[in-house]
């Protein structure tokens, strides 16, 4: 192996530190965008979105956003409302950090939420909590 070198920066096994910084920084960003107003769509200013996480891919060109509308209400209609203003929320993540090439935005709702309901749901059963000693 002489002569070649190894990337130690990223086996392949999952996200890279870069991909996972600029996803958290793009999480944040369009939280905040969002909470503010800043989208001239009254549709979508009417919403309160929780973004739970933001994935790259590896070569940090697209930006999948996954989003919960609060109170879980208008799903459906919320990945419309997004994916219809993503042109102007790609603008303004890329003006506000800076980016000399701002990722495409898609948009995928946060199932988390709903695994999370279920957990408890499970936990709650009288046999479950019988077997885990609660």
């Amino acid at each position: 192996m002489r002569g070649m070198a190894k990337n130690k920066s990223h086996d392949g096994s999952g996200p890279s530190q870069r991909q996972l910084r600029v996803g958290e920084l793009i999480r944040r960003t369009l939280s905040e965008v969002l909470a503010r107003g800043d989208v001239h769509d009254p549709d979508l200013n009417r919403i309160s979105v929780t973004v739970g996480e933001v994935r790259m891919s590896s070569d940090l060109k697209i930006a999948t956003a996954y989003v919960m509308p609060l109170g879980g209400e208008g799903q459906k209609d919320l990945i419309a409302i997004l994916a219809r203003n993503k042109g102007e929320l790609r603008r303004l993540i890329g003006k506000r950090l800076e980016l000399k090439y701002a990722p495409d935005l898609r948009f995928r709702l946060d199932e988390t939420f709903d695994q999370m309901d279920e957990t408890r749901r499970l936990f709650a059963q009288e046999k479950v909590r019988r077997d885990v000693g609660d």
